[in-house]
């Protein structure tokens, strides 16, 4: 997880930082098969979240759409959105690190843990987290993100900007 978010933390440096990122790695070997970051603002696409272009990458790598025999890394717990796409692409396990009310700190957020979507399912997968959550979290405060944050067009940027 903390080489996750080392990989996550390069595009602190960048003009587009993004504190969520995602690694498909095979469950035995360990061996990362591909790594994503969020790209939503970047290709104008709500549903271009790290884990979800992490599944469609490995997907299209391996040429299946069932990636069981793998585990998803993310530096943040997944949104029912991603939770769901990796219930859908037969993912093992998922392993996060800072939660959905980290990130709700931060920007918006679909307050409904992994675990719960996963136990509504007839899918099985196993949801551990947090792990390493200082470190993912660390990515949610860096200054450059914090000055990200205020650009992106969400319920709580909005109401920060109309206070001021």
């Amino acid at each position: 997880m903390v080489a996750l978010a080392s990989y996550t933390a390069r595009s602190m440096g960048t003009e587009y930082p993004r504190p969520f990122g995602a690694a498909i790695v095979h469950s035995r070997t360990g061996q990362v098969l591909v790594r994503s970051l969020n790209n939503v603002a970047r290709e104008f696409d709500p549903s271009c979240h790290a884990e979800v272009r992490a599944i469609r990458k490995a997907t299209k790598l391996l040429k299946k759409i069932s990636l069981a025999g793998y585990t998803l890394y993310t530096t943040c717990e997944p949104c029912p959105m991603c939770m769901s796409a990796a219930l859908w692409a037969n993912i093992d396990r998922v392993v996060y690190g800072a939660t959905i009310a980290d990130a709700n700190c931060h920007c918006d957020q679909i307050q409904i843990p992994a675990t719960e979507v996963a136990a509504r399912s007839d899918m099985r997968c196993v949801v551990d987290g947090p792990v390493s959550r200082d470190e993912c979290y660390a990515l949610f405060t860096h200054p450059q993100m914090l000055r990200a944050f205020r650009s992106w067009p969400t319920r709580r940027n909005a109401q920060s900007t109309a206070s001021q």
